[in-house]
């Protein structure tokens, strides 16, 4: 349903992740991803507490980049219906995380950290045997 690991490596790179993506394959490396953007929404709802408006931009920032690039990466070829109905799903994220950087809406940031909760969650449930594509098609 995604694209190539080389990809979501410099993606993974280019947000501050400091953990070896080198080896990981790209289902882990989709799971980093989904994992970071929690991360990062996490931080903005901490810092919209503590009044830290420059911070909790910058996290929002950060989430809605790793949430395009998720986003710009679906196979939608491979994919088909559920790629489509995944990017449908990250605009909507990528529109609520500007909603709550710019009205300082922690309802929001709370949405999209369930829905992508949930988008975690159901990735993380793909069986082992079904993470590999073959080799034949493989972006």
């Amino acid at each position: 349903m995604y694209g190539s690991s080389r990809q979501f490596a410099e993606q993974y790179r280019k947000v501050g992740v400091t953990s070896s993506v080198s080896d990981a394959d790209p289902h882990k490396l989709v799971a980093l991803l989904l994992s970071g953007a929690c991360e990062r929404i996490r931080q903005a709802e901490a810092c919209l507490l503590q009044g830290d408006q420059a911070r909790k931009g910058k996290a929002i920032g950060e989430a809605c980049a790793i949430v395009g690039h998720l986003n710009g990466t679906l196979d939608h070829e491979a994919g088909g219906e559920m790629a489509g109905n995944l990017s449908a799903l990250y605009d909507y994220i990528a529109q609520r995380l500007t909603e709550a950087n710019l009205h300082n809406d922690p309802s929001a940031l709370h949405e999209t950290l369930r829905l992508l909760g949930e988008i975690e969650s159901a990735w993380n449930a793909i069986p082992l045997a079904q993470r590999q594509r073959p080799a034949a098609s493989h972006a």
